[in-house]
């Protein structure tokens, strides 16, 4: 398959990602959500942990080879476990709380925050055309927070918002941190997402833990969309990686096709959820789909 149809799916698929979470976490609580999608995406790896320690040879794909790390390597690993499992505790409470055709543009502001951390961290120089793109999504950001409004959600005052935003914040110390662990660090994609996952999952055992101590809790209810979640995300990284792997593929347009998910979570939004504002929203969101290519 050409990269940009596995690019495609790969974003077709983050934005079922986004609604999964939405159906998941419709009046239930948060922790013990994200514990067990994130534990769904931890089942499917540890047979391949497993088989890659007893019979790496028999592998049906290097990619799921995932032995052989470092000590250094789990630390670093852990670290970015710690990294995520923060971002998706953030990111699932913002995400309960807020409509899907609010909440997914602003985590698709992500790479406008990822530029900003290589800039003041790297002390990288971006284009011109970056620094219009940077602006169109500002601008775009701040629309959204006009249109929010007619729904009674004021973004500089809204805990929800906050919770996005800092989600994303941590999301894109996370996508500048994997660069680092795939390029300087020379792990795997499977090392990677299989390790973080696991130990995401161990991170999270304490928090679920002190949840389960509470007094007075929100009642938790099972529901199909909770291990869905974890399966979607890790179908998902799996097609983009694969698409980043082939020779031909150009990065510069994987990154704002894969952001494409948003416009998938927002439809989602309007039409599973009869959430509002549908033009005005969607005029948002073209705004920062636009931001985002000109950042590529």
């Amino acid at each position: 398959m050409s990269w940009l149809f596995l690019t495609l799916s790969s974003a077709l698929l983050l934005g079922f990602y986004d609604y999964f979470k939405k159906v998941a976490l419709h009046d239930n609580a948060v922790l013990p959500v994200l514990f067990g999608s994130v534990a769904a995406g931890a089942a499917v790896w540890l047979p391949f942990v497993v088989w890659s320690a007893l019979s790496p040879a028999t592998l049906p794909a290097e990619v799921l080879h995932v032995t052989g790390i470092s000590a250094r390597g789990h630390f670093l690993l852990f670290a970015k476990a710690a990294l995520v499992g923060a971002s998706w505790i953030f990111g699932y409470h913002g995400i309960k709380s807020l409509p899907l055709s609010v909440a997914s543009p602003i985590r698709a502001t992500g790479p406008l925050w990822t530029i900003t951390f290589a800039v003041l961290l790297f002390h990288e120089a971006p284009t011109p055309k970056q620094w219009l793109g940077v602006a169109i999504i500002l601008m775009a950001f701040f629309a959204f927070s006009l249109v929010g409004r007619r729904e009674g959600i004021h973004f500089h005052r809204n805990r929800a918002v906050f919770f996005m935003l800092g989600a994303t914040l941590l999301g894109a110390a996370s996508t500048l941190y994997d660069k680092y662990l795939l390029q300087r660090a020379a792990l795997t994609p499977g090392q990677v997402q299989a390790w973080f996952t696991i130990y995401t999952t161990i991170i999270l055992v304490p928090p679920l833990a002190l949840w389960l101590r509470l007094p007075q809790r929100h009642p938790f209810h099972w529901r199909w969309a909770i291990p869905v979640i974890g399966v979607t995300l890790l179908a998902a990284d799996l097609l983009y990686f694969t698409a980043i792997a082939q020779p031909a593929a150009l990065i510069s347009l994987i990154s704002p096709v894969r952001r494409a998910s948003v416009i998938v979570s927002f439809l989602l939004g309007i039409f599973m959820f009869r959430e509002k504002q549908l033009w005005p929203k969607g005029a948002c969101i073209v705004g920062i789909i636009t931001g985002v290519i000109l950042l590529a």
